[in-house]
């Protein structure tokens, strides 16, 4: 099934998974789609390895709980971000390196203050690879940080290579 982008978020300049200036960083890309999930795109290499050319689970633990995290904002007028509370991975089968993964994210309930999501890493060939969930506290930024947009480089970064819609 296909699904159309409607649009990228920010990235900043040393978040460890979207941080662009961060020497240690993963430099994911996020896309909204239309039907309110959030795709982050992740290309791994050999420093995001565990095993010989496996990539490392604490990396994806990180971009399934970044990509959940911020799919409260997906078609929201409103700024807020997840503060993780709780969250669940299971790993299904080993992640390669030097691949193009999709990481797709979504809210599936809100209840005041909080929110859960569910999330999955979705390898080239259609299969899941490995999959999350998560409860949230929902925050504005200015309550989690002393957060200075210009200081973090806080902004969208075009790219010749953003797609128009993801296929899954």
């Amino acid at each position: 099934m296909k699904h159309r982008v409607i649009g990228k978020q920010e990235n900043s300049r040393m978040c460890l998974v979207c941080g662009m200036k961060n020497p240690f960083g993963l430099k994911a890309a996020f896309y909204e789609l239309e039907d309110r999930q959030l795709v982050c795109v992740f290309h791994p290499t050999e420093i995001h390895q565990s095993y010989p050319g496996r990539m490392h689970g604490g990396i994806t633990t990180a971009l399934l709980d970044e990509t959940i995290g911020r799919a409260v904002n997906v078609q929201s007028d409103q700024m807020l971000w997840g503060v993780t509370v709780e969250f669940t991975t299971k790993f299904r089968k080993p992640i390669p390196l030097d691949t193009d993964l999709r990481v797709v994210g979504r809210i599936v309930k809100q209840d005041g203050r909080f929110f859960e999501g569910t999330g999955e890493i979705v390898l080239p060939d259609g299969s899941v690879a490995a999959s999350g969930t998560g409860r949230y506290l929902k925050m504005p930024l200015e309550k989690i940080a002393d957060f200075d947009r210009g200081a973090e480089e806080w902004q969208i970064i075009p790219s010749d290579h953003d797609p128009a819609e993801f296929e899954f």
